[in-house]
């Protein structure tokens, strides 16, 4: 979404482009190393758990196995990032140096942000609005309006997923003292924020359409909403391992919806 922005905004550029998803995805497998060694050291991740399967609690690998991963992906991270500050200056050091730091300290360290309560909020920033406008600014040098509001269904749809582990996860991870929003308010108020979430990736298109003046073909999203419908519905509906369905589903609905409103963007300029 970023890219299809910075192509109707000021131009795609390939290698930026590329080295943007490569730092993303190092990142995001850096999250999850730290996910897995951390949350079985906090105690959270027992012969309990209900979510996929985790490498250290499973026995697969050992946490100091799963540390020198999450160096690596780090490292790789690192590389990425030499190159894009190179080509879009020292903010992206701030950007990536930040980014580092909470995929580590989601449930690392000594305040686990994910332990607190304050997951939500960081995966909104930084799965959305540094993912997305970070992607623009490297290609553009700029952050229009387009980019912020092309991150929020990005940052929604990304903290819906979350939500899905949290509502499934909250008796395990009132044991291990984990204070989701889903453990301190309830399942009712996690079901609530997880339509809220979509609804805030809904109302983009229209937004794009109305206040941005964007093409209709930036609906195209809404082809989707029915897969949401669903997805709600079984949240609200299914407890324990079934509800891994509604996590895969919801990551399934960031793809489409992902693809869709990136298509509606471009869409018009294709043939000129």
């Amino acid at each position: 979404m970023g890219t299809a922005v910075a192509q109707v905004t000021g131009g795609a550029r390939l290698g930026p482009a590329l080295a943007a998803l490569a730092g993303a995805f190092m990142l995001q497998i850096t999250a999850n190393f730290a996910n897995d060694v951390f949350d079985h050291e906090k105690g959270a991740d027992t012969h309990e758990r209900l979510g996929p399967t985790r490498a250290v609690q499973a026995g697969l690998l050992t946490a100091r196995q799963v540390r020198a991963g999450m160096i690596i992906t780090i490292a790789l991270a690192f590389l990425a990032g030499i190159y894009l500050t190179w080509v879009a200056g020292l903010a992206i050091v701030v950007i990536g140096v930040a980014s580092v730091l909470s995929a580590v300290a989601y449930t690392g360290g000594p305040y686990p942000l994910g332990y607190y309560g304050l997951g939500d909020v960081f995966v909104m920033a930084f799965f959305g609005f540094v993912a997305v406008c970070g992607t623009v600014f490297v290609q553009t040098g700029a952050v229009p309006p387009l980019a912020w509001l092309a991150a929020v269904p990005v940052g929604a749809i990304a903290t819906a997923v979350l939500v899905v582990n949290n509502v499934r996860d909250r008796q395990t991870d009132v044991k291990a003292g984990k204070r989701t929003l889903a453990v301190r308010y309830g399942r009712r108020a996690g079901v609530g924020e997880y339509v809220g979430l979509f609804a805030l990736a809904y109302a983009a298109p229209v937004v794009a359409v109305v206040v941005l003046h964007r093409p209709p073909l930036v609906l195209l999203p809404m082809a989707t909403l029915p897969m949401a419908i669903r997805l709600v519905r079984t949240l609200a509906t299914t407890e324990g391992k079934a509800l891994n369905a509604c996590l895969v589903g919801t990551a399934k609905l960031l793809l489409f919806y992902g693809v869709l409103f990136a298509a509606g963007l471009v869409g018009p300029g294709i043939g000129r």
